[in-house]
């Protein structure tokens, strides 16, 4: 599945145990906005295997909308990583900003051979325009990345900013990740973020799994522009 660059979409990263998280997604009511993330703890852990059964669960759910992202946060070997998560089943993947050039080079061209999206994580990041403008191939979605750890410090800010710049110059989806609840989703939609990744209260609730995906999904609702 390829993503609609019309709509909006809402990615749930899990990072519990291999149970929890089949249990959570199993919760899930299947919906073409809904993505679903293996969180790098998650592949840290369990590999190729677990990625493999997440994406299995998911495709059941989810059918031929099934979109599942493996986040390795790949710093080398981008061709190993990227075939990894293809062979598993993701829809795909991410490499570090910070990554060599080369190496972000090699996992976008990487992707595009194997079918599946390219992710570029700019944690950390402090002008994620200047390394797109140094790859020779764009890759299809920009994430705008306040790390987990970085959410405590109240001067680090997730970089709202950098959507128009970018959107600007390149027709590219831009994901926002770092928010923690419903409101930050919505801001990032009303910034004109194309994905929202979100983690905490399902990480906190996971029992609760289904009702909160609906509750989202019925939140951003209008933020959708058909006629984009």
């Amino acid at each position: 599945m390829k993503l609609d660059r019309r709509k909006k979409y809402l990615q749930i990263a899990f990072n519990r145990s291999l149970s929890e998280v089949t249990g959570m997604v199993s919760r899930l009511q299947g919906h073409p906005e809904l993505i679903i993330e293996a969180g790098t703890p998650f592949i840290k852990r369990y590999g190729h295997s677990g990625l493999s059964k997440l994406a299995s669960l998911w495709r059941s759910k989810n059918g031929s909308q099934a979109y599942l992202v493996a986040d390795l946060k790949c710093m080398d070997r981008g061709f190993t990583e990227v075939k990894m998560a293809r062979d598993a089943g993701a829809s795909a993947a991410t490499v570090l900003g910070l990554a060599p050039i080369e190496t972000i080079d090699a996992f976008i061209s990487t992707c595009k051979e194997l079918g599946i999206d390219s992710m570029v994580d700019m944690m950390n990041v402090p002008f994620p325009f200047e390394v797109l403008q140094k790859l020779k191939k764009l890759p299809d979605i920009v994430v705008l990345h306040r790390g987990v750890d970085e959410a405590s410090n109240k001067a680090k800010m997730i970089p709202y900013h950098e959507i128009n710049r970018i959107k600007g110059a390149y027709n590219i989806m831009i994901s926002i990740a770092g928010g923690e609840d419903l409101r930050e989703a919505q801001r990032a939609f009303f910034n004109g973020a194309d994905i929202a990744v979100v983690w905490k209260e399902f990480f906190q609730s996971p029992e609760q799994s289904g009702q909160l995906a609906q509750k989202f999904l019925t939140s951003i609702k209008r933020y959708a522009n058909p006629q984009q």
